[in-house]
């Protein structure tokens, strides 16, 4: 018959790196993003309208197209540089991008209509885009080159006999 432990263990804490976190907050972001556009086509009229060449009050037209399709591409981009630009470039990128990007989502609530879904929407965004940006603001930092203790300065005297 197997033993089993009794004993009471705690779960090891283990601390993702700044980057990966950004890069699950853009991923996350980028999946909202794109369902409250996709659950949008439910509300009533939505589809006719599309038919008729009308999203919102806009034209479907190449340039209505190209804009879309570069507004979704900021969140997507940023899973990607989040994960790969240098730290000092991806803090500076992450406070720039998801700074802008809070009226650009804010808009979605124009119009008046479907508060609650649109509502909803923008609030969670909101939580996405406040953690980037108090993640990437918190960005540990280590000392300059020029401003750390110098190997030898911590070296302990040699003895001599």
């Amino acid at each position: 018959m197997p033993t089993h432990n009794t004993r009471p263990t705690t779960l090891m804490d283990h601390r993702a790196p700044i980057p990966t976190k950004l890069t699950a907050a853009w991923t996350g972001f980028m999946f909202l993003y794109v369902y409250v556009d996709v659950l949008g086509l439910y509300k009533p009229g939505a589809v006719a309208d599309i038919l008729k060449g009308k999203v919102f009050t806009f034209d479907i037209s190449q340039t209505f197209a190209v804009s879309s399709l570069a507004a979704a591409s900021i969140p997507a981009l940023m899973i990607l540089l989040s994960s790969t630009l240098p730290a000092r470039a991806n803090r500076v990128t992450n406070l720039v991008v998801a700074s802008l990007l809070i009226p650009w989502m804010a808009f979605n609530l124009a119009g008046g209509e479907w508060l609650y879904y649109y509502g909803l929407g923008l609030a969670v965004e909101l939580i996405f885009l406040a953690f980037i940006l108090r993640t990437a603001w918190t960005w540990p930092r280590t000392p300059s080159a020029s401003t750390a203790p110098t190997a030898t300065a911590h070296r302990a005297p040699l003895m001599v006999e």
